[in-house]
C-alpha cells in the first residue's frame, strides 16, 4: 500500500483503544470524502488474547459486512486486505492506525525549575498525546532518595529531560540524569529493551548527559525545549516522542509489530492525533478553541488560544483521575457530593448519590437505565469537565521567567500567577467528544453541559464529535488534511448551537440585558438570571447582532459595545445565557433543585 493522497480513494482507519477498536472507513464519493461505515470489536491486547491485531481484524470484518465491501483477504502471514482495483468496488487503497492500548504512552519528564524547564518538557509531552506519570525537578519539595524511589517503581515508555537555557546550568541537569541512573526504571514493554531517554536541555550539557546514561538508556538528543527564558521550541521534542512511541514502544507491545507492517503511515498515539486535528483546523481558521475528550478513566483537554504576541499556541493536558466510570470515584472525592447534587433537578441524597456511582464503577460499561441516572451521569460530567479546565488553565500559560514590558498597572497590581492562555470571552468554539457528550439522548443536553461546565462567557459556538472520529481524521490528516477537514465538517463535527452569555452587574438581575436580532429581525431578549433557547432560527447562515441594554453590560466586545458576527446557526439554534458569571447557586437543596428545573423546562427538556 502507497502513501498517495492524490490515487486514494477508500481508507481504513482504526483507533485501537484501551477497551474497544473502532474502525471506520472514508471514501471518495461523487460528493466528495464522506465517512461511510464503522465497526468495533473489544481490544485485544490484555491476555488471555495479548494480540492486538487479533481486535482490528475483529473490527474490520464488521465494516465489511455492514459495508458488503470485501475487504479482507484471508491471508493471515502477511498484509490481510485486499487491494483496490479501479472501479472496483472491492478492497481498499490505504490502511492508518492511532492507539491508546494497554495505557497509551506513559512519559516521565524531568527539569530543573518545576515552573520553567519543567513545566516545558510536560507540555511536550502532553502535546505529543503522553500521559505523564511524573515531572522532576530541583526544586519540587522532595528529597533526592524519595524521587528515586518513587521513579524505580515506575514503568514509564519514555523519559523526557531537560532544564537549563542554552549556556546556563549544568549541574542540575546533570544530578536529574544521575537521579535517573540511581533509579534505574524499567521500560514497561520489552524484556531487553532498553528505557528510551530523550535530552532535550542546556546543549553544552548534553554530551556528560549521555555519558551517565549509556549503561541503562537508549539516549537521544534534541535541540533545547527552552533555548533561552522567552522561547519556547516543543516541536523537535515533540517529533522525537512520536519516531520514539513508534520504535521502541510500540514495536515491542503485543501484536503491534505486525499491525504496524500493515501501514506505510506512522501509528500515532491517540491523543496526538486529535491534538494535530484541532490544532490544524484552529491554525487554518484563525479560532481560538478548546475541547475535551472524557473517557471512562480520563478527560483529555486540547485548547488553541492565542498568546500576548498573537501566536497561536497549542496545549493539552490530562486529567488522568477524572473520568465517568473507572474513576468517577475520584470525581466524585474531588468535586464533593454537594456539587454534583446542585446540577440535579430532582432530590437525591448524598448516600443515594454515592451508592450509585460506585456501582458505576463496578460496572464501568453500564448505561443509565432512567432519567434519574441520565442526569446524574450528566451532572458528573459537568463537575469533571470544570476540574479538568482548571487543570488545563493552570498547565496553558505564557512562559514563566521570561522579561516582559511592565506598565505602572502591573507594577501596583497584585500578584496572581502566571495568566493562563485560556480566555473564555475570546473563546470561538468548544468541542465536546466522549461518550457522555457524543451520545447524548438530546443535542441540547450535551449543550447545557459545556455551557454549565465551562460557564462560557460572551459569543462561543458548541459543537460534539459524532463518533469520536478525531483521532482517525488526525492520521489521516497527516496524509491528506484536504480530506481530512472535509470529513470532519461533513461527518463529524456536529454545529449543536450557539450561546451568548453577558456579564453584567447583579443589579441587572430579573431587568432585559440585551436584545439579540438576527438578519436585522430582533428574535430574543436576555434577561438577568434566566435562560432560554430560540430554535426557530436553528440551521440558518446570517448575520448576528447582540445589543447591550446599558453600559455597564459585556455581550462579549466590551462594555456597552454591539457584539456583529456572521455565523451558520447549529441545530439547536441559540442559547441566552442571562445567569451571569461566574454562576451562582442558591444556599438550600429545595431553591437549588427549583432553580435547575426552571433551567431544564427553558431547555425544552424532560425532568
Amino acid at each position: 500500500m502507497k502513501a498517495d493522497k492524490n490515487s486514494i480513494r477508500t481508507v481504513l482507519a482504526t483507533d485501537c483503544g484501551s477497551t474497544t477498536t473502532k474502525a471506520v472507513l472514508f471514501e471518495k464519493t461523487s460528493e466528495g470524502w464522506r465517512q461511510t461505515y464503522r465497526g468495533e470489536a473489544p481490544t485485544t491486547v490484555e491476555e488471555p488474547v495479548a494480540d492486538v491485531t487479533v481486535g482490528a481484524l475483529n473490527s474490520f470484518t464488521e465494516i465489511q459486512e455492514v459495508s458488503g465491501r470485501k475487504i479482507l483477504s484471508g491471508n493471515t502471514k502477511d498484509v490481510p486486505f485486499v487491494q483496490s482495483k479501479g472501479a472496483d468496488k472491492n478492497g481498499i487503497d490505504l490502511y492508518i492506525s492511532t492507539s491508546s492500548a494497554g495505557g497509551g504512552l506513559q512519559m516521565i519528564v524531568g527539569g530543573v525549575v518545576r515552573e520553567m524547564t519543567a513545566q516545558s518538557a510536560e507540555r511536550a509531552a502532553l502535546g505529543a498525546g503522553a500521559i505523564v506519570l511524573d515531572t522532576l525537578s530541583a526544586d519540587d519539595g522532595r528529597e533526592e532518595y524519595e524521587k528515586i524511589e518513587r521513579v524505580r517503581h515506575l514503568k514509564p515508555d519514555i523519559v523526557l529531560i531537560t532544564g537549563g537555557v542554552d549556556g546556563g546550568t549544568k549541574s542540575h541537569v546533570v544530578e536529574v540524569a544521575e537521579m535517573l541512573l540511581a533509579a534505574s526504571p524499567k521500560p514497561r514493554f520489552g524484556d531487553t529493551l532498553r528505557l528510551p531517554v530523550i535530552y532535550a536541555g542546556n546543549k553544552e550539557a548534553r554530551e556528560e548527559v549521555e555519558r551517565i546514561l549509556a549503561p541503562i538508556a537508549h539516549v537521544e538528543s534534541v535541540e533545547n525545549i527552552r533555548p533561552t527564558l522567552e522561547v519556547e521550541n516543543l516541536k523537535p521534542a515533540r517529533d522525537l516522542i512520536h519516531d520514539f512511541f513508534l520504535k521502541h514502544v510500540m514495536s515491542h507491545a503485543p501484536g503491534y509489530g505486525r499491525l504496524i507492517s500493515w501501514t506505510p503511515v506512522p501509528v500515532m498515539p491517540t491523543p496526538g492525533a486529535v491534538g494535530k486535528m484541532i490544532n490544524d483546523f484552529a491554525i487554518r481558521r484563525g479560532l481560538n478553541v478548546l475541547a475535551a475528550d472524557i473517557g471512562g478513566a480520563t478527560t483529555d483537554v486540547f485548547s488553541v488560544s492565542k498568546d500576548p504576541k498573537g501566536e497561536m499556541i497549542f496545549n493539552r493536558t490530562v486529567s488522568a483521575n477524572l473520568g465517568m466510570s473507572y474513576s468517577v470515584a475520584n470525581v466524585l472525592i474531588e468535586a464533593g457530593t454537594n456539587n454534583i447534587k446542585r446540577w440535579l433537578p430532582f432530590g437525591l441524597s448524598n448516600t443515594e448519590i454515592n451508592d450509585r456511582l460506585r456501582n458505576k464503577m463496578i460496572r464501568p460499561t453500564s448505561i443509565p437505565q432512567t432519567i434519574e441516572d441520565l442526569y446524574l451521569e450528566q451532572a458528573v460530567c459537568r463537575e469533571a469537565l470544570r476540574l479538568s479546565l482548571n487543570h488545563h488553565r493552570s498547565l496553558a500559560v505564557g512562559l514563566s521567567g521570561q522579561k516582559q514590558k511592565r506598565g505602572i498597572a502591573d507594577i501596583f497590581a497584585q500578584a496572581t500567577g502566571h495568566e493562563s492562555l485560556i480566555n473564555m470571552q475570546q473563546l470561538d468554539l468548544v468541542i465536546g467528544s466522549g461518550g457522555v457528550l457524543s451520545h447524548a439522548p438530546d443535542r441540547r443536553q450535551a449543550a447545557l453541559m459545556m455551557l454549565d461546565a465551562y460557564q462560557l462567557e460572551g459569543l462561543t459556538q458548541i459543537a460534539v464529535d459524532s463518533i469520536f472520529m478525531l483521532p482517525h481524521l488526525g492520521v489521516f490528516s497527516t496524509i491528506h488534511p484536504e480530506a481530512a477537514e472535509e470529513i470532519l465538517m461533513r461527518d463529524c463535527l456536529i454545529n449543536v448551537a450557539h450561546s451568548i452569555a453577558p456579564k453584567f452587574p447583579e443589579k441587572l438581575i430579573n431587568k432585559k440585558v440585551a436584545t439579540v436580532k438576527f438578519n436585522s429581525t430582533e428574535v430574543g431578549e436576555i434577561w438577568g438570571g434566566d435562560l432560554a433557547i430560540i430554535e426557530q432560527i436553528a440551521g440558518r447562515t446570517g448575520k448576528l447582532e447582540i445589543i447591550p441594554s446599558s453600559s455597564n453590560v459585556d455581550v462579549g466586545a466590551g462594555l456597552g459595545e454591539i457584539l456583529i458576527k456572521d455565523i451558520e446557526l447549529g441545530a439547536v439554534g441559540l442559547i441566552l445565557d442571562g445567569r451571569n458569571r461566574p454562576l451562582m447557586f442558591p444556599d438550600n437543596l429545595e431553591n437549588s433543585i427549583s432553580k435547575q428545573q426552571k433551567i431544564y423546562a427553558a431547555m425544552g427538556l424532560k425532568v
